[in-house]
């Protein structure tokens, strides 16, 4: 079928036309004309400025069918907008429900009608953050994860820690200072993530996953206080999916006291700041010190002293005992040596006497046979020239000299000649 062009009527040129539509749309919709369009965010993209596909949220028809709207906030309008996302804790995701405020704007090289983005509504985001995480947390408990790290047991003394932070951070100062403060050995391995920001989600997966293929006892995850806006990648359901699904106990420390994170929910043991996070790591190896080394020790203490205090008790009352035996004992033996000295003193007495009585008979019997008796009676004493006492005449030779004793002296006497009887 073919029209014949009227005559009438002029052709238009296509940037013509692009000109009249844009001229159209500008008067209901351009700038002067803002209005709010309310959409879900199917696609979002940040480079300077921000690009977003919206689609159309009141049908419940497919993708592929839903009307989609071209929609981006230029730079100069980005900052301040996304400066006042950051505030309110919001980062903006697929699947939001969003309403943006603008107007209508033509690109004719490309034939494309898009929105430009002038304001966001922030209350409505919110409710729609919390609607998100409402579902979250609700499809967590259905599937069983916010008590499946909990139910990961823990190592009785946690020396081996993972650490999932950003390295020189207040957070990540804050908790290993705690640790190095305490005096215990403990083996930090870290693996470096981004703790904020679009990227951060992916890289704090990516870590717990490392660390939870290591030996580590405990996996720390730490972040220091911020806007709810930079908390935003601890409410990410692949880092709460990682965590639950972890075979090592994941701790948190995020943010400050009040911030309550999906992430927190779902951990083994959640810590309201990083130096709580960090201290409560310290008490976990008191405790497993005291109830392990301290309080044996102590027992061992005690019953030792008690093993000496009987011990000591039995020394002392074996050395009274002693004290009292051997005083008795010294006595009866003073006691016999007394007896044994006046029996002796007797003996000795009548021992001497009888020497002395025997003494006196030896006496006279030696007086009997004393030589000098003899002497007086005339006898002689021959003596030779050795001292030999002279008995016969085979002990002399002619010549020889000899002394003789007679009762009132010597003289020496030489042999002239031997003659017989």
């Amino acid at each position: 079928m073919s029209t014949d062009v009227d005559a009438a009527q002029s052709v238009l040129e296509v940037g013509e036309f692009y000109r009249l539509v844009t001229e159209h749309l500008e008067s209901a919709f351009g700038r002067r004309h803002a209005r709010w369009v309310r959409g879900e965010i199917a696609k979002v993209y940040e480079k300077n400025h921000l690009y977003v596909d919206l689609a159309d949220a009141g049908v419940a028809t497919s993708d592929a069918k839903r009307a989609v709207l071209n929609a981006h906030c230029w730079a100069s309008q980005w900052a301040q907008v996304k400066r006042t996302l950051a505030e309110s804790g919001v980062t903006l995701q697929s699947g939001m429900i969003v309403s943006f405020y603008g107007y209508v704007d033509v690109y004719a090289p490309q034939g494309r009608i898009g929105f430009t983005v002038t304001d966001v509504d922030v209350t409505s985001l919110l409710g729609d953050v919390a609607r998100r995480r409402a579902e979250l947390i609700a499809r967590l408990g259905a599937e069983n994860l916010l008590e499946a790290n909990k139910r990961v047991p823990l190592s009785p003394v946690p020396l081996r820690v993972g650490l999932v932070a950003s390295p020189q951070t207040e957070g990540f100062n804050d908790f290993t200072g705690q640790l190095l403060r305490s005096g215990y050995a403990f083996d930090v391995r870290l693996v470096t993530t981004q703790v904020q920001g679009e990227v951060a989600p992916a890289q704090i997966v990516r870590a717990i996953e490392t660390l939870d293929a290591t030996d580590v006892d405990v996996i720390c995850v730490v972040r220091g206080g911020g806007s709810k806006g930079d908390l935003a990648c601890f409410d990410d359901e692949r880092v709460a999916r990682a965590i639950a699904m972890a075979r090592t106990p994941v701790f948190t420390g995020i943010g400050h006291t009040g911030d309550e994170s999906v992430a927190d929910l779902v951990a083994h043991t959640r810590a309201i700041t990083p130096t709580k996070l960090g201290e409560e790591i310290v008490t976990l190896v008191d405790a497993w010190r005291e109830r392990m080394v301290v309080a044996p020790a102590r027992r061992l203490s005690a019953s030792a002293q008690a093993v000496l205090d009987e011990a000591d008790n039995y020394v002392g009352e074996r050395r009274r005992t002693m004290n009292f035996a051997v005083r008795d004992r010294l006595r009866a033996e003073a006691r016999h040596l007394a007896s044994t000295r006046e029996r002796l003193d007797i003996s000795a007495r009548r021992v001497l006497e009888a020497s002395a009585a025997s003494l006196q008979s030896v006496r006279q019997l030696l007086g009997a046979y004393d030589p000098a008796r003899r002497l007086a009676q005339g006898w002689s004493i021959v003596t030779n020239a050795h001292g030999a006492v002279v008995r016969t005449l085979s002990q002399l030779e002619v010549g020889a000299t000899m002394s003789v004793r007679v009762s009132d002296g010597t003289f020496i006497s030489v042999v002239t000649e031997k003659g017989t009887p």
